[in-house]
């Protein structure tokens, strides 16, 4: 499908000038020309609009860095918006529309004690997507610690999952940077298929199963306690 530019305006909310300065600058292709002033854009224009954007909004990266990333496109999964985006909005796990807070604001909101909000954040407990960044994600984490408490359990067993969640995030990095290894214009949508289902099939899938398994034989240990009383 062919855009008029003034089309790419409003389908990315990127003004014409800004445009002009991507294909300025080398980030964005020329535009087809069909008259001496009239240009024609595609998809190709409108996937890397988006793309600079969120990443010059939501990663801070520069025009030089994004021209850097798309040179070396074969060796990189952060190059296509319509899957880069997706896949941090998922990993996130904060619904789109969500509320947020500055620190102040949640901790006024909520009613938590700004010196456990300081213990959690040390601890890595809790993790806050932005700098000054809350949402009710970050509310149920507290409410848990709470709740742990309430019933005579120190948080350190959260802890615990803090240090498997940084091994495991290792893992998955190098996970990446394998695929990332293989990747070309033919394979790249399904390296990414790869990677989806790996975070987010695979790993709910094993933990899950791996749980089961642990309260299963639990279970039949007491079961079997039972049986010899």
């Amino acid at each position: 499908m062919e855009y008029k530019i003034s089309e790419l305006v409003a389908k990315t909310n990127v003004p014409k000038s800004t445009i002009l300065y991507y294909i300025k600058e080398g980030v964005l292709p020329e535009a087809k020309k069909l008259k001496s002033n009239v240009h024609r854009y595609n998809e190709e224009h409108l996937e890397l609009i988006r793309y600079i954007k969120y990443m010059q909004q939501e990663m801070g990266s520069s025009i030089e860095q994004i021209k850097s990333i798309l040179q070396q496109k074969n060796q990189s999964f952060s190059s296509s918006f319509t899957m880069l985006a997706p896949l941090m909005q998922t990993l996130s796990g904060i619904p789109v529309g969500e509320k947020h807070y500055s620190k102040a604001e949640f901790t006024e909101h909520h009613g938590f004690d700004a010196g456990m909000l300081d213990m959690l954040l040390n601890d890595g407990i809790l993790m806050p997507i932005g700098e000054d960044d809350y949402t009710d994600r970050e509310a149920s984490i507290v409410r848990l610690v709470e709740d742990f408490a309430e019933v005579g359990i120190d948080h350190d067993i959260l802890k615990r999952y803090v240090f498997h969640a940084k091994v495991l995030a290792d893992l998955e990095s190098q996970i990446q940077i394998k695929l990332c290894d293989r990747r070309n214009d033919d394979n790249f949508s399904r390296l990414w298929k790869v990677m989806f289902e790996t975070l987010f099939n695979a790993k709910q899938y094993l933990f899950s199963r791996y749980t089961y398994k642990a309260m299963y034989k639990a279970l039949k240990e007491e079961v079997s306690g039972w049986k010899q009383l």
